[in-house]
């Protein structure tokens, strides 16, 4: 594991543009720790979509590839089908990979595709001005949403992990969370693992990590990640479902 004070080779040496107390940032430096760990960065390409983490590759000293949104795990079928050898994994929110992209999610699931999928839920469109997505709470007020969530209009929130853990074709799913330094440590240690499936041909593995929003949340950073552990833990269980 590297040092809490060094920056990992994967990472650039770039300021943030994250909203302060936003988790995408531990989640960059997390992905590329792994990636040095496990000595794979010439070998290793990321695809992320539309969202917050547009712009994934002004961070990591990767591979990246961008995707029309919702359609990352489309790209990364292709660029792992092609180059075989490559490490291919996507990093997707949870309004493109559980609303927009949910098709091209669970036929990749389905298939059992070779991939490694960092899917961050934080309850809400980050990006796009706060709207509700599809992991949004009931009674949860967004910009969409400003009475908060309701059956009658809207629906549950969706568990999409859930619904892949029941495909055959998905090797392994687990659900983490950033919000405190256990959880934080508990999904360093499932997005390896995940990484180490792939490189040992097991097939499709998920990781769905929990994270802050302070900005749409209209809550302090400290406020929203009390929140995760309150609120939308108890609804999203933390653990391996598969």
């Amino acid at each position: 594991m590297s040092l809490g004070y060094r920056r990992p080779d994967s990472l650039t040496d770039k300021t943030t543009h994250y909203c302060p107390g936003c988790g995408h940032g531990i989640l960059h430096r997390m992905v590329a720790e792994v990636i040095d760990e496990l000595g794979i960065r010439e070998k290793t390409i990321a695809v992320a979509p539309v969202g917050c983490a547009v712009v994934a590759y002004d961070y990591w000293r990767f591979d990246c590839s961008e995707a029309a949104h919702g359609r990352a795990l489309a790209v990364a079928t292709g660029i792992k089908r092609v180059s075989p050898d490559k490490i291919v994994f996507t990093y997707q929110g949870d309004g493109d990979l559980a609303a927009i992209g949910t098709a091209e999610t669970i036929h990749a699931a389905n298939r059992g595709e070779n991939l490694t999928v960092v899917f961050v839920n934080n309850a809400v469109y980050g990006m796009t001005g706060g709207q509700m997505a599809p992991t949004t709470l009931l009674n949860q007020k967004t910009a969409t949403t400003p009475r908060g969530r309701c059956v009658a209009n809207e629906g549950q929130p969706l568990k999409i992990l859930e619904m892949l853990a029941l495909l055959d074709g998905v090797y392994s799913a687990q659900r983490t969370s950033v919000h405190t330094p256990k959880e934080a440590f508990n999904t360093r240690r499932a997005i390896r693992q995940a990484f180490v499936n792939q490189i040992e041909g097991k097939g499709f593995s998920i990781v769905e990590v929990l994270s802050m929003c302070p900005t749409y949340w209209e809550k302090t950073p400290q406020a929203a990640a009390e929140w995760i552990g309150q609120e939308l833990s108890q609804y999203f269980k933390l653990g391996k479902l598969k």
